[in-house]
């Protein structure tokens, strides 16, 4: 099944937390926050403005975002949970360093 968000909608998949610490202490299931991480899976076309005229999304398929906790509306579609919310909130883009890439 394929899934197109209308308006100024995105639909976003949750990036995993990291499962040890970075002193390497090993975080149990029950203690882990939902992470506030996710990647774009699919964009609307964009919202109106007051006369009526398209304004794009600045988002993009594969952007890796940041998000509020409690941000977006749970789905599962095809057996992924997905979030679907609005482009206003989402607080920011993450950029993946040069050297980061190198390294993966």
């Amino acid at each position: 099944m394929k899934f197109r968000p209308l308006h100024d909608r995105v639909v976003v998949k949750r990036v995993d937390a990291e499962a040890t610490s970075k002193g390497g202490i090993i975080i149990p299931d029950n203690a882990k926050e939902k992470p506030s991480q996710g990647e774009i899976v699919a964009v609307g076309p964009g919202g109106r403005d007051e006369a009526g005229r398209l304004t794009e999304i600045d988002l993009k398929v594969g952007d890796r975002v940041l998000f509020g906790k409690w941000s977006g509306t749970e789905v599962r579609i095809d057996g992924q949970d997905l979030l679907i919310m609005k482009e206003s909130d989402i607080m920011g883009v993450l950029e993946v360093s040069e050297s980061k890439k190198k390294a993966a």
